[in-house]
């Protein structure tokens, strides 16, 4: 039999494709039908932005509010310090202090784009899980949380056990940082009334065990949900592209590589995100992501103006569409191209062309920019790049060049 949610935000969830799974279906729904539901999303401070990859989980958390609930944004300011072992092969650098303050500086300016913060019942919190973390007692906390947790269960879950399974070491630190997040989620839960702990299908271990040590210390009853691990259609991670990480920070990532990013979206995933990563109605995107032939590319400019605008706003959409457009149909240089400003000492008697490629971006190595650059695939001011040994002068610089790496990725470079 299927169940027909009877709260807006599970059938939101349902129909665009964000769940995975569920700890109670029923008594979710039946919650977010009650009254207003605080519901949160931890994330650790590891760089100074967010990235393509924490997005769906961003849109959650604003439909969430959209739909009358109480979205809450923990940033991992004591979590950070131990670091999340979950599906990595290897232990995840420690940060000092000042590292992560800058972090969660970082990304708190994405949240704000997303999410409205402020007193009100459905405004969101921003919370830092070092207020209670930073202070707590080892031997208070061993007795009073520890002992509610069996360590046989613990190496059970999926994510230690792949790493001991390949023999790869996990440390008595990163062992603990399943206990912190149960004890955030429990913590609050006591603070603030939580109610519902949100994240990827990999984090399903750690919400269970915040549940789990929540109903068995303050005798409450709360909730899990997962959404899916996103990957495109090829089998590859969403967020990651030749260039790096896809930021979402502007100062890390321009808005035109952004929109550019998801213009070049393979068409097998267009329907997908337009649900997932903007508000237009559903069946808008599935008529959208049935397009074919040409007609999908309209699709994917739709796609890309309406995410660049949640995140940068409609005038940063139109510039990148424009400059798109001037690229692209007439051959021009567009003025919004991430663009690489070089010193004359940096360029002095010439400068590789092979350094150029890596330093704007366009290739991840001198050996990526070789290969580009022997298959035909780069190009200098729209003509063929066929030597790899070429130098640059300033005399060359004295107005910009544009390189290009295959069709659809380009850079301007330029003396400063």
């Amino acid at each position: 039999m299927t169940y027909h949610p009877k709260s807006e935000f599970i059938a939101v969830m349902t129909e665009r494709g964000f769940l995975a799974d569920c700890t109670d279906y029923q008594g979710l729904d039946d919650a977010f039908a009650a009254g207003v539901v605080p519901a949160y999303i931890g994330y650790d401070a590891t760089a100074k932005s967010l990235h393509v990859g924490h997005l769906m989980n961003i849109m959650v958390l604003r439909w969430l509010q959209k739909c009358g609930h109480k979205p809450i944004t923990l940033m991992g300011g004591g979590t950070t310090k131990v670091g999340d072992p979950s599906f990595r092969s290897d232990e995840r650098p420690l940060l000092g202090p000042e590292q992560i303050d800058a972090n969660i500086q970082g990304m708190q300016q994405v949240f704000e784009k997303y999410l409205q913060y402020g007193d009100a019942k459905t405004d969101a919190l921003m919370l830092n899980n070092a207020e209670w973390l930073d202070t707590l007692n080892y031997l208070d906390f061993l007795r009073d949380i520890g002992r509610h947790f069996s360590v046989n269960r613990m190496l059970s879950f999926e994510s230690v056990k792949s790493r001991l399974d390949r023999e790869q070491s996990l440390s008595f630190l990163e062992f603990n940082y399943m206990i912190l997040q149960a004890y955030d989620f429990l913590e609050l839960n006591r603070r603030y009334g939580c109610l519902l702990q949100m994240g990827g299908s990999d984090q399903w271990g750690n919400i269970v065990n915040g549940i789990d040590l929540t109903r068995r210390v303050l005798d409450n009853q709360i909730f899990g949900l997962t959404t899916p691990l996103l990957t495109t259609s090829d089998g590859r991670k969403m967020g990651k592209s030749q260039g790096g990480a896809i930021w979402l920070n502007g100062d890390m990532l321009s808005p035109y590589e952004f929109w550019q990013f998801w213009r070049n979206t393979t068409d097998a995933d267009t329907g997908k995100f337009l649900k997932l990563f903007t508000e237009l109605p559903v069946d808008e995107c599935k008529r959208l992501g049935a397009l074919e032939g040409s007609e999908i590319n309209a699709a994917k400019i739709i796609l890309a103006n309406e995410v660049t605008t949640l995140l940068h706003g409609a005038q940063a959409a139109q510039a990148a569409e424009a400059t798109a457009r001037e690229v692209f149909e007439k051959g021009g240089v567009g003025d919004d191209l991430p663009t690489l400003t070089l010193s004359t000492e940096e360029v002095g008697d010439g400068i590789s062309i092979v350094q150029l490629l890596v330093k704007t971006g366009l290739a991840g190595s001198g050996k990526e920019a070789k290969r580009l650059i022997s298959e035909n695939g780069a190009k200098l001011d729209d003509a063929p790049l066929t030597d790899a040994g070429r130098m640059i002068d300033a005399a060359t610089l004295s107005s910009p060049i544009k390189l290009s790496a295959g069709k659809k990725r380009h850079a301007l470079v330029q003396l400063g």
